[in-house]
């Protein structure tokens, strides 16, 4: 155990210099950034009620099942806290609290909180939501945790990442085109500008997997088979509401998400596609047996969960979120 956390450092170290030289591309200045304040009404301008009824208005045309999802979203976005703490505990990450590993993490953090902080906003002005109820259901993701299954491992961590960024990149985008058709184009702006950050994110994530793979190929493919056998849980996996135990939300987010074709169980063989296209999976080289093994899995892997998503059905609408009036 002691070498396996030996040789992550050691990894670690290496690809920290790659990262360091990239940063500025994958993250950008924080004078020149978007910030929430540049898509909601002023309040010190006379114009400030009439714009916050524009933005009322045209949420009323939002559906049902959109409003949930973009509360879903926001409230994965608002439990910022909990990914930052997970991140410092990686092994490599924290050695240095003044290293490249730790910059990388408070400043991907800083974009990141502006996601949850404008979406936030947005669900406040909108009137269409019980901000209370949805406050209670951030609080509780924020104190009940999380367990994704990487463990202080960075391998199987950024592999989690670069899915995961992935994956609310597409959110973001699907939240972003179906609100400019049911007449929200403001949201729609918001959301399009979130799915930006969050496919640099994603870029930045698979970069360093990528480094990851040119030299310890082996233990990196057996990481990707391990995250893709246990698979990808989205960070809200534990979301709930009053009265809900750990996790008895999460399943009707996700049904909204899939009657919308906002997040589908395509989405995810897609990302998976992605990832095994990016990483060149079919020609890595200096595998042992079990790494041969492990990308045989891999690679079978899309067809297989194929298969699976052509058999699901789509969820009825059958539930009704504390945290949506009417």
């Amino acid at each position: 155990m002691k070498f396996f956390e030996e040789k992550r450092k050691e990894v670690m170290g290496h690809i920290e210099k790659f990262m360091l030289e990239k940063m500025d591309e994958y993250l950008k200045p924080i004078d020149t950034i978007w910030q929430p304040s540049d898509f909601l009404p002023d309040a010190s301008r006379d114009t400030f009620f009439s714009e916050i009824k524009e933005m009322q208005e045209s949420a009323r045309g939002l559906s049902y099942d959109l409003v949930a999802v973009l509360i879903g979203d926001t409230i994965t976005e608002e439990a910022l806290p909990t990914y930052e703490s997970w991140l410092t505990m990686v092994e490599g990450v924290s050695d240095n609290e003044e290293g490249g590993w730790m910059k990388w993490t408070r400043h991907w953090t800083a974009e990141e909180n502006r996601h949850g902080d404008l979406l936030n906003k947005y669900l406040y002005l909108s009137g269409r939501v019980n901000m209370r109820a949805m406050e209670v259901s951030t609080q509780y993701l924020i104190a009940d945790g999380f367990d994704i299954g990487t463990g202080h491992d960075p391998y199987r961590n950024f592999i989690y990442t670069s899915f995961q960024e992935l994956a609310t990149n597409v959110s973001h985008r699907r939240v972003a085109s179906q609100a400019k058709k049911d007449g929200d184009t403001l949201l729609s702006k918001m959301c399009g500008v979130i799915a930006g950050d969050e496919a640099r994110h994603a870029k930045a994530y698979k970069y360093f997997i990528e480094k990851i793979f040119e030299v310890d190929p082996n233990e990196a493919m057996l990481a990707f088979e391990d995250m893709m056998r246990k698979k990808i849980v989205m960070p809200a996996h534990f979301l709930r509401e009053i009265g809900l135990k750990i996790g008895q939300t999460f399943g009707h987010f996700t049904d909204a998400a899939e009657r919308l074709g906002i997040y589908t169980a395509i989405d995810y063989v897609d990302i998976l596609k992605e990832l095994i296209e990016d990483w060149h999976i079919e020609s890595v080289i200096d595998l042992k047996e079990d790494g041969e093994k492990a990308r045989d899995y891999i690679m079978n892997l899309p067809n297989r969960l194929i298969r699976v998503a052509e058999r699901m059905k789509n969820p009825m609408l059958e539930y009704k979120f504390s945290w949506i009036y009417g």
